[in-house]
């Protein structure tokens, strides 16, 4: 905010202090503690039709995919979906678990739309980041109406968008398979029964007695 001060002078002599205060009409800032820099998550899907032998995917259909695989990145977060019958999907999963991605349950929603013998796999990638950030655009230090500044929350938020493995994350949380991986949750415990108690191998001898000196 900016403050202009004139001094224009009256028929009578005397001196009007005219305030013409810029910028105080403007829309008023973020009043509270939520930060209105908030992620925003992008979907891009890439698709690539496959020929099928009956329930098979040829060899050469195969390599073709595990080359787009590789050409497109395929890691981890993105999704993958396939068409056809569970050998077909299955076919598809063990190329994606090349690249540590495992292929959605649900179906690819295009498959009635194909042709007999097409196998459709597409891979939804998200990316997460905060939009007009880092933001500086106020110069100034000074809120009348004790506002937050234009980029508060673009550090915390932008690193959210930054660090989360799966964008989609960000829209609806995790989901629970339902299922406990028991070796893992007994391997904590495990490992606290196979360490050998303190006083297994006897207690060590320690003197009483004072040094030589004495």
């Amino acid at each position: 905010m900016t403050m202009d001060i004139a001094f224009t002078p009256r028929r009578n002599g005397t001196l009007a202090l005219a305030l013409l205060l810029a910028g105080c009409s403007s829309t008023p800032g973020n009043t509270s503690l939520n930060s209105i820099r908030q992620p925003v998550v992008e979907q891009m899907t890439h698709t690539l039709d496959l020929a099928s032998a009956g329930s098979d995917i040829p060899a050469l259909e195969e390599a073709r995919l595990a080359a787009w695989f590789g050409t497109i990145g395929l890691a981890a977060g993105d999704h993958v979906t396939a068409s056809g019958d569970p050998r077909q999907r299955g076919e598809v999963a063990a190329i994606a678990a090349r690249h540590g991605v495992v292929l959605d349950d649900a179906p690819n929603a295009a498959a009635p739309a194909l042709a007999p013998g097409t196998v459709r796999v597409s891979v939804v990638r998200s990316r997460a980041y905060v939009p007009n950030c880092p933001n500086w655009s106020d110069g100034s230090t000074t809120s009348f109406d004790n506002a937050t500044s234009p980029g508060f929350g673009c550090a915390v938020n932008g690193n959210l968008a930054a660090m989360v493995a799966d964008p989609q994350h960000l829209l609806h949380g995790a989901r629970d398979t339902g299922t406990t991986e028991v070796m893992s949750a007994t391997k904590a415990i495990a490992s606290y029964r196979a360490i050998e108690p303190t006083g297994a191998g006897g207690l060590s001898a320690v003197s009483s007695q004072g040094g030589s000196g004495e």
